[in-house]
């Protein structure tokens, strides 16, 4: 997939169908500025309406002490309100983006993650994170609150009790407490993080394509809904999948004992 070159943000595809992002300002702890803001939405936005080959997306932080330090406080210093709810109006449309993203994307937390960081993390589908990240809501330290999902993701995340400790105190828990709470599906040393994540990612990009994204839009769409009315989501989702060139692929393989090759179609 040809994607430009990014001011903060390093891709790259060096396996096939698998999309790593580092978020790439390490000089400043990886911290969100406007910039940032407009790289992560073009790139989603793309993503969104072409992945091409992609079926899985890994995001991670560039060094190995902090995933992002959320949004950059240099230089939001001294903005007007007019600037700063303009700088919030991009930031909240690019969270909204990667949170909508067909495909699946998995966190790699490779160090701390606050603020917008943490909620960077809590918009992906699932992540794993070094042993020795932090996560934390700072933004009650600041004068303001969440904004662009922590107060409505973290409670969906770790229960509403926990979610409201963390949002009132600004209090950060460690990658322990976050993998025990359902922050983190696994825990790893910090030199085995990204091995550790692209093996799950090569398990998602060799399952079939159309298949990954109906169970993405199912969960996502149907925790929203009553019961019994995300039961008829989920089938109407599956029904989708009946007559696709894969079905008939997978079906076939299974019978002649071999693996399938996936299209996506």
């Amino acid at each position: 997939m040809n994607l430009p070159q990014y001011e903060t943000l390093a891709t790259s595809t060096s396996e096939p169908n698998i999309l790593v992002v580092t978020l790439n300002r390490p000089e400043v702890a990886n911290a969100i500025n406007t910039q940032m803001g407009r790289d992560l939405l073009d790139l989603w936005t793309r993503l969104t309406e072409d992945a091409s080959d992609i079926r899985c997306i890994i995001l991670t932080g560039s060094g190995d002490r902090i995933f992002c330090a959320g949004g950059d406080l240099k230089e939001r210093n001294g903005m007007t309100r007019e600037q700063w709810q303009r700088q919030h109006e991009l930031f909240e449309r690019q969270y909204w983006t990667l949170t909508d993203l067909p495909i699946p994307v998995i966190a790699a937390v490779n160090g701390h993650a606050y603020a917008g960081g943490f909620e960077m993390v809590l918009s992906c589908d699932f992540a794993y994170g070094s042993s020795t990240a932090r996560f934390a809501l700072t933004e009650v330290s600041l004068g303001i609150m969440p904004g662009a999902g922590g107060t409505q993701n973290l409670p969906r995340a770790i229960g509403e009790r926990r979610a409201k400790e963390m949002l009132m105190t600004a209090r950060p828990i460690t990658a322990q407490q976050a993998h025990e709470w359902g922050v983190l599906n696994e825990i790893c040393d910090p030199d085995q993080l990204m091995p550790r994540v692209l093996d799950t990612a090569r398990a998602i990009a060799g399952n079939a394509p159309l298949s990954i994204r109906q169970v993405k839009k199912s969960v996502r769409y149907g925790m929203q809904m009553e019961l019994k009315t995300a039961y008829r989501f989920e089938v109407e989702a599956y029904n989708h999948l009946v007559e696709t060139e894969d079905r008939y692929e997978g079906v076939r393989a299974f019978n002649e004992k071999r693996r399938p090759v996936f299209k996506g179609r």
